[in-house]
């Protein structure tokens, strides 16, 4: 699955659970975000393509979920958490109804699809709606867990996917999702712990192996689920390592890093450090060489991890 973007594989899932199950439909804004024009062909029935009209789209769903129906949309992030935002928080939020919004070119990957369409600050935007679920796939792998997961959810879900194909982290035979847990990827030692979200996590681990062999012991954490967070997870880590170094492809303002440094200030005080994209705008570019500027690429987290503990060694 490595070969296929996590947009891909999950609309694709949900084609395939739509054979044996037929309590859900999809609104599709004419995007082609996660291959749901599939969807439309095998049920027709049960697929509506809106066109470029993200807030139609939300006020439809409502109007879909109030009568009874599972729902999920699918667009850019840019257009369903920013264009669409009134429409996603009085309609679908405020009332608790049963809509997935798959939001897709998410971060930094967006690269040659223009700055404006990367969206870098929807995980700041969504979290702060009552009701809504964060949830967001690290490789094809989780995102397939994730679109049966989605399909048994109920309430308003935000499900955050990536524009390119990353190497599957994850092995299909051993993976599970669960709402709310994080996942302890790597678990080495307790100089510190790092947590990322999203395709980001491949970087985090990698980081982690580097650090060993300089003899600093890190925990990894996949926190998979960005609200509600697994604020056991995050406490026990703090208290057992002593420092958190946190990583994700969206703006540090109000998103992962925010939200754990909150929990930590409240339960478990220890330095905190947030990895992410500076209080900018995206850009146009080479993924790897975006990373890199922002000081999100491997090598940074390997030196940000060293300088947090050499401060908590203080």
């Amino acid at each position: 699955m490595g070969k296929m973007a996590d947009r891909h594989i999950f609309g694709n899932e949900l084609c395939e659970i739509g054979k044996t199950r037929d309590d859900f439909v999809v609104l599709n804004a004419d995007t082609k975000a996660c291959n749901l024009e599939k969807f439309g062909e095998l049920f027709p029935e049960r697929a509506f393509t809106v066109g470029i009209a993200e807030q139609d789209m939300v006020d439809i769903a409502a109007g879909l979920a109030t009568c009874g129906n599972k729902v999920f949309i699918s667009t850019f992030a840019v257009f369903a958490a920013m264009r669409a935002c009134e429409q996603v928080r009085t309609f679908i939020c405020h009332t608790n109804l049963n809509v997935t919004i798959l939001g897709t070119h998410t971060g930094l990957q967006v690269g040659g699809d223009g700055a404006t369409h990367a969206a870098v600050e929807d995980v700041g935007i969504m979290r702060t709606f009552p009701n809504m679920t964060i949830i967001q796939p690290a490789d094809g792998v989780a995102a397939k867990a994730m679109a049966h997961a989605a399909v048994d959810f109920k309430g308003p879900l935000y499900v955050r996917l990536h524009r390119n194909a990353v190497p599957d982290f994850y092995d299909e035979a051993t993976y599970r999702f669960e709402f709310g847990k994080a996942n302890t990827v790597r678990d080495y030692g307790t100089d510190l712990t790092i947590i990322s979200s999203g395709i980001l996590l491949a970087k985090a681990a990698e980081a982690a192996e580097i650090l060993k062999e300089k003899g600093i012991n890190a925990r990894v954490l996949d926190m998979a689920t960005l609200k509600p967070l697994d604020e056991e997870a995050i406490i026990r880590a703090a208290a057992e390592t002593g420092a958190v170094l946190t990583v994700e492809d969206h703006n540090v303002i109000n998103g992962l890093g925010a939200a754990v440094a909150s929990v930590t200030a409240e339960n478990c005080p220890v330095p905190v450090k947030i990895i992410g994209i500076p209080d900018r705008f995206g850009e146009s570019g080479d993924p790897e060489i975006l990373y890199k500027v922002c000081h999100m690429d491997t090598d940074s987290i390997v030196a940000e991890a060293e300088k947090l503990v050499a401060r908590k060694a203080k």
